[in-house]
């Protein structure tokens, strides 16, 4: 493995790779999110899309995915993104990654580094970030492209404004903050800070059929998003168990070759929340905080079964599906019943194949998607 210094640049693969960033945990370190972008030969996104982050977790063109945080060990956090370079379309030229934290300055983060390696873990590169200073906000390296291949180069530099201004330099307008939560509205069973709960990610990887009972400490009576990763595989199923370890409720089932699937579940008051999982093919299965779910602001596109929060009001929604099974959208919303403590649920679209049709929607909530193959929500007709 390189260690790069600051300007360092070194050829690598374009076979699939992962980079992590790495941090030492701590009763007051703040977390730290991993993002990329992909730029044209000009150094700009060529649209919003093409900024890859904690709530926009794919691109499209598959070059880029951001895998989500969990634990190397110990008291050491970290974040990932999966990076295809011979996926990466024509007209990008560089992909940048950077890391931000949530209005901390990252020269306070202990043991903060960034790691490349194969995707099967063999070390390429790394990149110490201790000098990042009042920064919130830093670009640590970039892949550009180089003499018909791709190399990795240690860039070093720091935005004391934070991820919105590093954003912006590259071309990108970042979505407005999620307007605040009022106990008229939703969110319902978890309070009007719902989506303010945090908890370090839980990660867990298995293969075939396994019961996963999830740590203690993860909050109990709240709604967390559960993530399955898997490849290769002829279905994937993800149950939640009863008291007994048993499948109760279906979660998630999917069929895709490769499955990036998000569901809804409720930590039980009394007991760990425990999974089942189903595949026959190696899985990486993630427990995330509910504000990690992506939110839908103007139009979301994705792949195969999700959860979105929307936090506008009374309107219609358009949504377009590309597979050939059932597509199907449930928008859980705050009951106007003050005597019911839980959700209502509504059924806004239930089809088969291609489809391209609007539904109104109550108000702000949850959207859980059911779907075997490319589609798009999107506000207003």
């Amino acid at each position: 493995m390189t260690e790069m210094a600051r300007g360092g640049s070194l050829p690598v693969s374009s076979a699939a790779l992962h980079v992590t960033v790495a941090w030492q945990q701590g009763p007051r370190t703040p977390e730290v999110d991993v993002s990329a972008l992909l730029l044209d030969a000009a150094g700009r996104v060529r649209s919003d899309a093409d900024l890859v982050f904690y709530n926009q977790r794919e691109h499209h063109s598959k070059a880029v995915r951001h895998l989500g945080r969990g634990r190397r060990g110990g008291s050491s956090g970290t974040d990932w993104i999966h990076l295809d370079l011979s996926a990466v379309e024509p007209d990008v030229e560089r992909v940048v990654v950077a890391v931000s934290a949530d209005g901390q300055p990252l020269g306070v983060i202990p043991g903060l580094a960034a790691h490349v390696t194969t995707a099967e873990g063999a070390p390429v590169a790394a990149f110490g970030i201790g000098d990042a200073g009042t920064g919130t906000a830093f670009v640590f390296g970039e892949f550009h492209r180089a003499s018909g291949g791709w190399a990795f180069r240690a860039v070093g530099r720091g935005y004391p404004a934070g991820l919105a201004a590093l954003a912006a330099d590259f071309g990108v307008g970042v979505p407005r903050p999620p307007a605040p939560a009022t106990a008229a509205g939703w969110p319902g069973p978890g309070g009007p800070d719902e989506l303010a709960v945090d908890f370090p990610p839980y990660v867990h990887q298995g293969r075939a059929k396994q019961r996963v009972t999830c740590p203690q400490d993860l909050p109990p009576g709240r709604r967390v998003v559960v993530e399955i990763e898997c490849r290769d595989s002829i279905s994937v199923t993800l149950y939640s168990c009863d008291a007994y370890g048993r499948s109760a409720d279906l979660l998630l089932e999917a069929y895709e070759d490769e499955v990036l699937g998000r569901a809804l579940a409720t930590v039980p008051g009394d007991r760990p929340l425990a999974l089942l999982v189903e595949a026959d093919s190696p899985w990486t299965l993630r427990v995330l905080p509910l504000g990690r779910a992506r939110r839908l602001d103007l139009a979301v596109h994705g792949v195969g079964p999700d959860l979105l929060v929307y936090e506008g009001g009374p309107g219609v929604l358009s949504f377009a599906h590309q597979g050939a099974s059932t597509f199907a959208v449930w928008h859980y919303y705050r009951s106007a019943d003050p005597e019911w403590p839980y959700d209502d649920q509504d059924l806004l679209v239930n089809e088969v194949g291609r489809l391209d049709v609007l539904a109104p929607v109550q108000g702000p909530g949850l959207l859980r998607i059911g779907a075997d193959g490319p589609w798009q929500i999107a506000v207003g007709g």
